[in-house]
């Protein structure tokens, strides 16, 4: 189709020269131009239309030199975009289509994708950009750099030569790995700040304060600073927690003993249940454990002082009263001693606890100590003597029904049908079993006793009288009774048959 068009253009060209040169012949006839004239006028004008032509061919050659450019240079622009934005499979479809075409349609077919790649790259310096700000940005925050909301986004180095879609996912996968690590770092802070107010909330301290002092953003009284969650601020609350941990430890330690002085004091005072009511929070740290010791201020140095003013009073106060108590503790001895049959300690009876007080020779701490000390002995005794103690109350309990059986058959009226009659004589009947068995009691509670006396090494006392002794006089004076009774019947017997 060139040539047929470049053969029309030439076969136009030559028959316009020729009528112009026929018209220019006749013209030169005409005015009687020489042969020679006509031949060196020829000879320029050919040379005139040689350089036209060069001249439009030199044009022309300089439109396709540049023409070459543009495409060279589109072309390598191309190259240098799909090699960025790693878009590989377009280099083979181009090359198919420049194939046959001219420099202008080659140009015309590639500027396009051009426009799009550059679009394109820029949308995706724009992603990585981003990326990398936030980057920048959550890693600044990892690693405590103060990173201000109205700072300017800070660019990181962009690798124009790299934009592919497998760079912005190692982008988007470490952007990925970095908003988990801080959100577990936020989680981790937020923790330990609840901890914090947990604690100091017990122990009535400025949580504000105690936080400010690890990293002022985790107070968040400024909305623009955001919560601090590097290393230095974690390992900052981990301390802050250690040490309140301490004190809260401490703290109850102090009001256990506190604590414990109150319920002596109360105990020792007989203090009313108002009075220990208005302690009855604190009190309650008492029997419990620290992970339960929640309530606000509960451990604070108020309550503390409070409690502890307490106990100073109480104590003043029961120095005023330690004669009362010293008696009143002396006489619970003596209810328990006596329950017990054992013979109190005359070193405190009331009568030389009292002198002793009034002489001042005698601290009433001292004595009243020693009564308790007398009374935890005695109330030990006493539990390791219940065994016998209850076989004591079961003999006792024998000896009544047999004594009461006694006079019940010295009654000559018993039989008759009055009214409980019939009660009277079951009771004789359970009674007469139960003397039966007495004698096997008496052997089995000798030998309990003698168990115990062994084991203890000491003697058992019955009301300042050895047991022993008492059940072995009671066995020979029941022993000499029923001898009595037996001659009692012999004569009877020879009586009725004299």
């Amino acid at each position: 189709m060139l040539a047929i068009g470049s053969a029309a253009i030439g076969g136009r060209t030559s028959t316009g020269c020729n009528a112009l040169l026929r018209e220019l012949q006749q013209i030169w006839s005409d005015i009687g131009e020489s042969e020679a004239d006509k031949d060196r006028m020829l000879w320029e004008l050919e040379r005139e239309c040689l350089e036209v032509y060069r001249r439009k061919v030199d044009e022309a050659a300089n439109v396709k030199a540049r023409l070459h450019q543009s495409v060279a240079t589109r072309e390598a622009e191309l190259a240098t975009l799909m090699a960025a934005l790693g878009e590989l499979n377009i280099q083979s479809s181009i090359q198919l289509e420049k194939r046959g075409l001219s420099l202008k349609e080659r140009l015309a077919s590639i500027s396009p994708l051009v426009e799009d790649l550059r679009k394109k790259k820029e949308e995706r310096m724009m992603q990585f950009a981003d990326i990398k700000a936030q980057i920048e940005k959550i890693s600044g925050e990892i690693s405590e750099y103060c990173y201000s909301n109205t700072t300017s986004i800070s660019t990181l180095s962009l690798n124009e030569e790299d934009l592919s879609l497998r760079k912005l996912s190692e982008y988007q996968l470490h952007l990925r790995s970095l908003q988990g690590e801080k959100a577990e770092r936020v989680r981790k802070v937020l923790e330990h700040v609840n901890e914090v107010h947990t604690l100091c909330g017990v122990l009535g301290m400025d949580f504000g304060r105690t936080v400010s002092e690890v990293h002022p953003s985790l107070q968040g009284t400024s909305p623009e600073q955001s919560t601090n969650i590097s290393n230095a601020t974690l390992e900052g609350l981990e301390q802050s927690i250690t040490k309140l941990k301490v004190e809260r430890k401490a703290r109850i330690q102090q009001v256990k003993d506190i604590v414990s002085s109150l319920f002596e004091l109360w105990n020792l005072m007989d203090s009313p249940n108002e009075e220990r009511n208005k302690f009855s929070r604190i009190a309650s740290v008492l029997g419990s454990p620290e992970s339960d010791i929640v309530e606000p201020c509960i451990l604070s140095t108020d309550i503390i002082e409070q409690a502890s003013a307490e106990v100073d009073r109480l104590d003043k106060l029961k120095a005023s009263r330690m004669k009362e108590l010293v008696t009143k503790r002396r006489s619970e001895l003596e209810d328990i001693c006596q329950m017990a049959h054992i013979i109190p300690d005359n070193s405190t009876a009331a009568e030389k606890t009292t002198a002793l007080i009034d002489s001042g020779l005698v601290d009433p701490s001292e004595l009243l100590a020693n009564i308790e000390a007398q009374i935890v002995k005695v109330k030990d005794e006493a539990l390791s003597r219940k065994d016998i103690m209850d076989r004591i109350d079961k003999w006792l309990a024998a000896c009544e029904e047999e004594n009461w059986l006694e006079e019940y058959n010295q009654d000559d009226k018993r039989y008759n049908a009055g009214r409980g009659a019939h009660i009277n004589l079951k009771r004789a009947e359970k009674a007469r079993i139960t003397v039966t068995k007495i004698p096997a009691m008496i052997d089995n509670l000798i030998n309990k006793t003698l168990s115990w006396e062994d084991e203890k090494g000491m003697l058992f006392l019955y009301d300042g009288v050895r047991l022993v002794s008492i059940l072995d006089d009671y066995k020979i004076s029941r022993r000499r009774k029923e001898e009595e009774k037996r001659r009692h019947r012999v004569i009877s017997f020879r009586k009725i048959y004299i």
